[in-house]
């Protein structure tokens, strides 16, 4: 049994241990407007929190996957007052607290608990380069292309690109990308490596995506869990430390028990059965 709902930026449905988010606005190219920061790391920490998932698909409606941050952001009333100089290092302070907060908006998707992959089409550009580069997996449509827009609207980009695009893309690339702003296409992204595959329309990407969110969904979701935790440990961290938290991991987490199930369900020809994520308590409740 499938459970839908529908947000301003978002439409969600649950199904089969796949949480399919889908960003609804296509007629704006899915912008990120100011409710998108809010709604997002909400859905998700409800799912993983939860475990109401194995797995998450994030994909897109309409022609582009997103257009970035909505321009209404950039372009909306400023202050009414004229700042007061003597407090310009106060206002300074909160404008990066803020903008710490909209990286946690993205961040999100490191912190789940489960898988994150992403279905691409037409354009991911600007905070939708922040959003994809924080999935586990990219998958994009021949059509398809990333775009560090920022640099085109005299801007840094800021809510994730830099710091997780450094370990996805080589660092030559990486730059030529953010000083140019130029696009980067499918193709290209593909020889790279910051996408899986390449499917030739958007229908297929979805169907192809979904499929390979099933084959994650089947597996041991301890497992799962386990084998993210210590491939974003690895990344941020040396070899040797890698090494130690994967044996402490081990130490706590290890089920005899889910690998002699694997051995059986397949002597037996059968799906493994594997027991979920316990949901989470927050607090002393």
């Amino acid at each position: 049994m499938s459970d839908t709902s529908s947000h301003e930026c978002f439409n969600v449905t649950i199904d089969e241990n796949i949480a399919h988010i889908q960003l609804s606005r296509p007629d704006k190219f899915n912008s990120m407007i100011p409710a998108f920061w809010t709604e997002l790391p909400k859905i998700v920490e409800d799912i993983s929190d939860n475990a109401k998932a194995r797995v998450i698909v994030i994909s897109s409606q309409g022609r582009h996957f997103c257009s970035g941050m909505d321009l209404a952001v950039f372009t909306g009333p400023g202050d009414e007052e004229k700042p007061d100089p003597r407090t310009t290092q106060q206002r300074n302070e909160a404008i990066r607290l803020n903008v710490r907060d909209l990286q946690r908006t993205i961040s999100c998707l490191d912190d789940a608990r489960m898988p994150v992959l992403m279905a691409i089409q037409g354009g991911c550009i600007g905070g939708g380069v922040d959003l994809s580069s924080a999935a586990d997996c990219r998958y994009i449509t021949r059509d398809g292309f990333f775009c560090i827009q920022e640099i085109n609207i005299g801007m840094t980009a800021d809510v994730g690109t830099f710091p997780r695009l450094c370990h996805l893309l080589p660092q030559g690339m990486l730059r030529e990308l953010s000083y140019t702003g130029r696009r980067f296409f499918a193709q290209e992204a593909l020889e790279f490596g910051l996408v899986n595959k390449i499917y030739d329309n958007h229908e297929e990407l979805v169907a192809g995506v979904m499929e390979i969110a099933a084959e994650i969904a089947s597996k041991s979701p301890l497992s799962v869990t386990g084998s993210k935790v210590m491939m974003n440990y690895a990344r941020d961290h040396t070899i040797n430390d890698g090494l130690d938290y994967v044996a402490t991991w081990q130490t706590g987490m290890f089920q005899p028990a889910e690998m002699g199930e694997a051995f059986a369900a397949k002597a037996q020809k059968r799906d493994a059965n594997f027991p979920d994520l316990f949901p989470l308590k927050k607090g002393l409740v």
